[in-house]
């Protein structure tokens, strides 16, 4: 399923300073009977956001105060179980990029094989984020995955690295069989030529 093309990005951000944030706590488990990659958005955090009687919790995504395509986290974001629902889970909210200053190695992937760009910074570049934030929640952050840059509106920036083949796929909305439609005149030219 291909999703939207990401070049840019230029949103404010949510932060969520904890740190060691596992996938249970992204999305519990008890949410994890559906087999399609809708609505998970709505049980995001739901034990960080709900009481049992579904009141809602003093968390920041129940802070009209911060909004944006950005999710900022602590360090080791998405470490736990390899669910995939917890990528389906944080695009269906609406956030196109988690930025961190490190990932579980499963949950980086399947936020890219799920349209949601994980961008790693060094801990003291996440904390200049949190810190601008933290100054004026309306600040604005672009991620430019063609340059593979971070910047923050006083013009500081840092760069990340991405796979290229994903990069490829996210730049082009693609999923991995687009991309292997996508080449099907060069796979044709070489069954002709071979």
């Amino acid at each position: 399923m291909s999703k939207e093309k990401f070049i840019t990005l230029k949103s404010t951000a949510v932060p969520l300073s904890i740190e060691n944030i596992d996938t249970d706590q992204i999305i519990p488990a008890r949410f994890l009977k559906a087999t399609t990659r809708e609505g998970f958005g709505e049980n995001l955090f739901r034990d960080w956001r709900y009481n049992s009687d579904d009141t809602p919790k003093d968390f920041i995504l129940n802070n009209g105060t911060y909004t944006g395509k950005i999710l900022v986290a602590g360090k080791n974001f998405g470490c736990g179980s390899s669910r995939e629902h917890a990528a389906w889970s944080i695009y269906d909210y609406g956030f196109r990029v988690v930025i961190s200053s490190f990932f579980a190695d499963i949950f980086k992937n399947n936020a890219l094989n799920n349209a949601l760009l994980p961008v790693q910074v060094s801990d003291e570049f996440l904390k200049k984020i949190f810190a601008a934030i933290e100054k004026n929640p309306a600040t604005p952050i672009t991620v430019d995955l063609s340059q593979q840059k971070v910047v923050l509106e006083d013009g500081s920036s840092e760069s990340f690295d991405i796979n290229a083949y994903k990069k490829t796929c996210l730049t082009n909305g693609y999923d991995d069989i687009d991309y292997l439609l996508s080449l099907r005149d060069e796979i044709r030219h070489f069954e002709l030529v071979h």
